[in-house]
């Protein structure tokens, strides 16, 4: 499975998803920005997409949510080393309250890579974030992956970015 992802002005995106009603398309709106992220086993729609590869995922993504990307750069050598934390993850994250769907992108055309999850809310999302199962899955993948001891498999420092599906008026 791919995803792809594309930005415009959120009236755009809402057009173009609207356009294509047979495909698994998700508006998603930020502060400043919007995106339609395709989910799809074939080709895209977009013109020129940012190409993602699914290789990990949970849950089935929903056109009712806040959406987090967390946006990490990785080095070409520390690839393996980064998807294999996320093969040994402990999966705690889908039992929290809110938690919607998850998928782990390797980018097909950058060196960044998105875990991307859904939530019902951003409350959700913070109340999962400030928790000790949080706390006690980052620090034991970390260790278990030897992220701890490689900071070299980063080629900068990771962000995260925000999104609704619902375009704030």
């Amino acid at each position: 499975m791919n995803i792809f992802i594309t930005s415009g002005t959120p009236e755009f995106m809402e057009k173009l998803k609207e356009d294509h009603t047979g495909e698994v398309m998700f508006a998603l709106h930020g502060d400043g920005n919007s995106l339609l992220l395709h989910e799809t086993d074939g080709k895209t729609v977009f013109q020129t997409p940012r190409k993602y590869e699914v290789i990990g995922t949970s849950g089935t993504l929903e056109d009712n949510g806040y959406f987090v990307f967390n946006n990490i750069p990785v080095t070409d050598e520390g690839r393996p080393v980064f998807e294999d934390r996320f093969n040994n993850r402990a999966g705690a994250i889908e039992s929290e309250p809110g938690f919607v769907a998850f998928r782990l992108l390797r980018p097909l055309d950058s060196d960044t890579y998105i875990v991307m999850t859904e939530w019902t809310g951003a409350s959700s999302f913070t109340r999962w974030q400030n928790s000790n199962s949080f706390a006690q899955a980052h620090s034991a993948t970390e260790k278990a992956a030897g992220v701890d001891k490689t900071p070299h498999i980063f080629s900068s420092a990771s962000y995260v970015t925000t999104y609704q599906t619902k375009k704030k008026d």
